[in-house]
């Protein structure tokens, strides 16, 4: 190794330190901005709950802030938030002590409390959290759902205990009530669907047409839950988690979060919005859309004692037509796992919270490996197994395409002497020009495009791309095992250490060996490069060490079986490379088809001749002004 090489690894090294240092220290910087930006964001949050409606004006008393979510909030003690009601009956309703009840069917179990008669917790029963005990979407009493009722004041049905109407209740019903003195009320019915993740509300307002101003035309709907983790990773699992709303007929649905504080507001129509963890979400859908909504999502730090993932609330409004007498708002709830097929089943757009990547590489993603997925889960159970069968298909596909490149680098490899015997006819930087078109010479002689070598990685970066959208994405792979990795959603840390280090924790043996056969992979196309060009060299140090580091800093803390899928598409590349230039390139073919080529002038392709015509053209042109000009 000559001095300039060792110089270029010093200055790699101490370039890589210093980003790392840097790095760490921007990342404290940006947290503790975030703190202050949250607690301002928490501040403005709760000003505005205030006054939000006349109601909370009136009653400042019993306003809740934005993030008071949990049992203190959905059990708002009688004595000390709620005022005194001109009706007896609702005085009695918010003195009383809530009652629960449950609904439950083959996916579900839904408690229900009285105060509000709204969800108190919702377990999805066909799934674990990765600690193996019972996954809840909404832990007990960390929700709230409440509709403010103008009648003629503004009620929050949250104040009040609904009584259970038990002749219209059943296994699958719940029908509460609210009743007024001079026979009016407001009904909450729940009905949970057979052998699925849905419940459906409908809240109607019946006898209250004289009670109901006729200028209040629209109900407001609050919806506030605390999502708790479920999943090994918490980076990962913020990253993929976030608070989506979708507009009627829109393309895809718009959203805040991913792992940061992010709140919005709109007056126009909305349809459904949806709470989404990394591969759960709770859906809340308006049929007749939603007129309004201000939504807000906050993260939870890492060591949350309470070991809750983020905080969500939708603030909505929903029209109504006051003067009849039953007005109905009906609500659609889906409670269950972001499973692409089993939310497109909806009809709603529902599938559209999971990342699949932008419109090219999401039809790509959801026409190609969402069936090829499912077709090999139909006979494979093995999903380390699948992956294998997946990436060995992909490869077969794009082999076509993917041969002319490996032969054009494997012919430029052979024709690495010849290089070097022009690279020393001009060593001199005023020849560059020279030695440009000479080696363009050589590659026509021997019908070599010198960018054909580009054609696999471009191949590959939509197909790479869509992958990295979908196995952190995909449900199936959740608290799947293969060989070492007991969760292929997670990474596989077979070394783990308390400490943070450059913001590693632990070690992924899957990302660990994908850097691994990155760098011989590298290695290998270098060795296929010609030329002795200082910056190309540079280039390729760069390659050949940087990137598998980088990668492997990138996948420690991502879905193992992406990085598993990684490993195997390097490992393929290189055994096809070495086929191809085993058995399909012969550099003695080459060489004497150069040599049979020395004496005659290289061929001009049609753009060459296009060009030159075109010159020929201007020169022309130029002697006849320059005529011209001497008349």
């Amino acid at each position: 190794m000559d001095k300039n090489s060792i110089i270029g690894f010093v200055l790699i090294a101490l370039i890589m330190g210093g980003f790392f240092w840097y790095q760490s220290r921007q990342v404290e910087k940006q947290r503790a901005y975030q703190e202050y930006l949250d607690s301002i964001a928490a501040a403005d949050a709760y000003a505005q709950w205030q006054l939000d409606s006349a109601w909370r004006a009136e009653h400042p008393e019993a306003a809740l802030p934005a993030d008071a979510t949990g049992a203190d909030a959905a059990q708002v003690q009688p004595s000390q938030a709620a005022p005194t009601f001109s009706d007896s009956l609702l005085n009695v309703a918010s003195a009383s002590d809530a009652s629960f009840y449950t609904l439950e069917n083959e996916r579900l179990r839904i408690s229900f409390t009285s105060r509000g008669a709204q969800p108190w917790s919702v377990q999805v029963k066909d799934y674990k959290n990765y600690d193996k005990s019972d996954l809840y979407i909404i832990p007990e009493g960390q929700s709230q759902l409440g509709m403010v009722v103008y009648a003629p004041t503004a009620l929050d049905t949250r104040m009040f205990n609904f009584n259970l109407v038990p002749e219209l209740s059943s296994d699958s019903t719940l029908v509460m009530r609210l009743p007024f003195s001079g026979g009016a009320y407001i009904e909450h019915k729940w009905v949970l669907l057979p052998d699925s993740y849905s419940v459906n509300e409908t809240v109607s307002m019946v006898g209250m047409e004289n009670m109901i101003p006729r200028n209040a035309g629209s109900v407001d709907v609050d919806f506030q839950a605390v999502i708790p983790r479920m999943e090994k990773g918490y980076k990962n699992e913020t990253q993929y988690s976030r608070l989506n709303y979708y507009f009627p007929d829109d393309n895809k649905p718009a959203s805040i979060g991913n792992g940061r504080h992010g709140d919005k507001r709109f007056d126009n129509r909305i349809e459904w919005f949806a709470f989404q963890q990394q591969f759960f979400s709770a859906i809340m859908r308006a049929p007749q859309n939603f007129t309004y909504g201000a939504f807000s999502v906050d993260f939870a730090a890492k060591d949350d004692p309470s070991h809750n993932l983020m905080n969500c609330s939708a603030q909505m409004r929903c029209d109504i037509t006051p003067g009849s007498p039953r007005i109905e708002v009906p609500f659609e709830f889906y409670f269950g796992p972001n499973s692409y097929r089993g939310l497109k089943a909806y009809g709603h757009s529902y599938e559209k919270v999971i990342p699949l990547g932008g419109r090219i590489i999401g039809l790509f993603t959801k026409w190609f490996i969402i069936p090829l997925f499912d077709w090999l889960h139909m006979f494979i159970s093995n999903f380390g197994l699948i992956i294998l069968l997946m990436t060995i298909i992909i490869k077969i596909v794009v082999l076509p395409f993917a041969y002319k490149s490996y032969s054009s680098s494997a012919k430029m490899q052979a024709l690495k002497p010849l290089m070097e015997k022009i690279n020393a006819k001009y060593p001199k930087q005023e020849d560059a020009m020279k030695k440009q078109q000479e080696t363009m010479d050589l590659y026509k002689k021997a019908g070599v495009s010198p960018m054909g070598g580009c054609l696999p990685m471009l191949l590959q970066l939509p197909i790479l791309w869509a992958m990295f959208r979908f196995f952190p994405a995909s449900i199936e792979l959740r608290q799947q095992s293969f060989l070492w990795a007991e969760d292929l959603s997670a990474y596989d840390d077979v070394i783990h250490w308390g400490t943070s280090i450059l913001g590693m924790d632990h070690i992924s043996l899957f990302a660990l060996l994908m850097a691994v056969s990155m760098f011989f992979y590298s290695k290998i196309t270098m060795q296929q490069q010609a030329g002795n060009d200082p910056n190309a060299k540079m280039m390729q140090v760069m390659s050949l060490y940087m990137m598998p580091i980088m990668m492997f800093f990138i996948c420690n803390n991502l879905s193992s079986g992406l990085s598993y899928y990684y490993l195997l598409s390097n490992l393929i590349t290189m055994l096809e490379t070495w086929i191809i230039r085993k058995w399909f390139v012969h550099p003695d073919q080459l060489l004497a088809k150069v040599k049979a080529a020395e004496n005659k002038p290289a061929p001009k392709s049609k753009w060459q001749q296009r060009l030159e015509e075109a010159q020929k053209m201007q020169r022309q042109m130029q002697q006849e002004q320059q005529k011209k000009n001497r008349r």
